[in-house]
């Protein structure tokens, strides 16, 4: 509770009002004035003493200490069922969208995907249309991503083509409205109302409840923003609408906000602190997923596998898990709570041919009871992605990573160790702040060494508000930045292409996601490790159905013999249609 909240709360539970203020200012006034006039006020301690009673006698029939410690509880997650009273400026049908239909854009991550979901899910429920026809949006919505420059001037350069046909817009229908929703939003607040006046709404990543009200004031002509973070919200009650009907998989976000305050990273800014979904909220999602049909679920969050629910309170003494070995955290050890091996362990038992995903993981987090249970269960992905950010240990400790090169090497050992046969991917930074030459090459080492089978490579660039911005200098010049960056990206070519070159004459389970985006006569699909797989559209048979010929649809599991390997996509040709359980027993 809110220091003001609990005055106020103290004032009507005794039975104070207004008045009661207006006495105590009242006896500092006559206190200040004694100096001048001995009979301006009465005695202040016969005041004192007269007041002192009073309170006595009011506190003795007051709220007792209990009283505030239950009015002050943990928050809830709201209840689907629950409508909320409208503002008292607004009335509750102009919370209602009258059927306005809604342009929704998303740029950046997976977790701006689920979070569009997300804001259609409560736009949807307040009476707004969908519509993937920018020119009859009444409401369009760009859903964006502030993690690097260049991810915001995309932002910017859309609106100027927006701007537009916001001008265009005919007086015959009713007005356009614009609005900015994300970490972009959260990042730069009110930079982007003051900037581009054509922008009507301003959400951040938090505040997708508040966008029937954010809409509503707009229709008045004013702009609204609501940027605030929260420490609770999850969204847990609110059900995702998949954007595609014909989706095999679907994210499903399990915790938001990050705590590692890595020093080049703006995430804890723009999308706070860290706070998980409780387990059953997050088990209940995942089993309406599989009730429609999808057959692979990916568990998101900024520090997926940091997961930690508290909700209930039985947990909360429960011991922490061990890091990583060789791993440090930037933040004070927390104790109790569900952690993410119970979590994966639950969702892999919802449904057996269900595949199982997570990411975005932070290496410190991966304890032997994690890789013990994706060893064990087939529907867990064999697949992990290991952000090193850098293969120098002087640049990860100003990147504030918690650990060295040795300290994450040993890591990938333990972990390939673990788990025969994993497919690993990782996320790199060129050119931080100070970075020599010399680390460079260590990061290109580190490349060689671990082999990875895909990467996520890019060129630093620094972001307000960030430890970075505020401690190091970003000295290494744009040119030597994109230099370094295009040599990581030859040698991981190189290096994933004799990784997956490893596959060529081997069978795998691929789940199939549709035609081919090069070609109309062959499908594709995803195998274990998250690889792209290419295949004709031909006959096969069905190992359930023995004689039978099948064709491979949309979420069917197909076994597949590789011939040949690329740095990012395994070609083949398929040998039947199988099951995940029948394919793994089979191996």
């Amino acid at each position: 509770m809110h220091p003001l909240q609990c005055v106020l709360q103290v004032q009507r539970s005794l039975g104070w009002g207004p008045l009661a203020s207006v006495s105590w200012l009242s006896l500092r006034m006559c206190r200040a004035h004694s100096s001048l006039s001995s009979t301006t006020c009465p005695s202040p301690e016969r005041q004192e003493d007269g007041a002192r009673k009073d309170f006595s006698s009011r506190l003795a029939t007051g709220p007792t200490f209990q009283h505030f410690l239950k009015s002050a509880s943990a928050p809830q997650e709201k209840l689907s069922s629950e409508v909320e009273d409208p503002p008292p400026y607004l009335m509750m049908d102009e919370l209602l969208g009258r059927e306005r239909k809604v342009y929704l854009e998303t740029y950046g991550c997976q977790m701006n995907v689920n979070d569009t979901e997300i804001a259609w899910s409560i736009l949807q429920k307040s009476g707004y249309l969908r519509t993937s026809n920018l020119q009859e949006a009444d409401v369009i919505l760009l859903v964006t991503c502030s993690i690097r420059e260049k991810a915001e001037q995309t932002i910017w350069n859309r609106l100027h083509q927006l701007k537009a046909l916001k001008t265009r817009r005919p007086r015959s229908r009713v007005p356009l409205r614009i609005g900015i929703l994300g970490c972009m939003a959260e990042r730069l607040k009110e930079e982007i109302l003051n900037r581009e006046k054509m922008v009507d709404v301003l959400a951040g990543p938090d505040a997708y409840r508040d966008l029937p009200r954010l809409l509503a004031v707009a229709e008045s002509g004013q702009q609204a923003a609501n940027v605030l973070l929260s420490l609770d919200e999850t969204y847990a009650d609110v059900m995702p609408v998949q954007t595609s009907p014909s989706a095999t998989s679907a994210f499903v976000s399990i915790m938001r906000g990050c705590d590692n305050m890595c020093s080049y990273c703006i995430v804890p800014f723009t999308r706070g602190r860290e706070r998980s979904r409780p387990v059953a909220s997050i088990l209940e999602e995942v089993k309406k997923l599989s009730e429609q049909g999808l057959k692979e679920v990916t568990l998101l969050g900024q520090n997926v596998n940091s997961f930690r629910d508290n909700s209930e309170v039985q947990f909360n003494n429960a011991v922490s898990t061990n890091l990583s070995r060789g791993f440090a955290t930037n933040y004070k050890a927390k104790q109790g709570g569900l952690r993410f091996a119970h979590l994966l362990d639950q969702v892999s038992r919802v449904d057996p041919e269900m595949r199982i995903r997570f990411t975005s993981p932070h290496p410190k987090d991966f304890p032997d009871e994690v890789l013990q249970l994706i060893h064990e269960r087939d529907n867990i992905c064999k697949q992990i992605h290991l952000p090193a950010q850098s293969g120098s240990s002087r640049v990860l400790e100003a990147m504030r990573r918690g650990y060295s090169r040795e300290a994450y090497v040993e890591l990938v050992h333990h972990i390939k160790e673990s788990i025969p046969g994993v497919s690993l991917s990782s996320d790199f930074i060129a050119g931080f702040c100070g970075e020599t030459e010399e680390d460079h090459v260590q990061t290109v080492s580190l490349l060689r060494e671990v082999q990875y089978n895909m990467g996520f490579l890019f060129a630093y660039s620094m972001r307000q508000k960030t430890r970075a911005y505020h401690r190091l200098k970003d000295d290494v010049p744009e040119e030597v930045k994109l230099r370094r960056l295009e040599e990581l990206i030859t040698v991981f070519r190189e290096e994933a292409t004799k990784a997956n070159q490893m596959s060529v004459g081997c069978t795998q389970l691929v789940l199939v996601e549709g035609l081919s985006k090069r070609s109309a006569t062959d499908l594709c699909g995803r195998n274990d490790g998250n690889l792209k797989v290419i295949f004709p559209d031909a006959d096969m048979e069905d190992v359930n159905n023995p004689g039978l010929r099948v064709r491979a649809q949309p979420g069917d599991y197909v076994l597949v013999k590789i011939t040949s390997a690329s740095s990012q996509t395994l070609r083949g040709h398929v040998l039947c249609r199988t099951t995940l359980k029948d394919s793994s027993a089979n191996c």
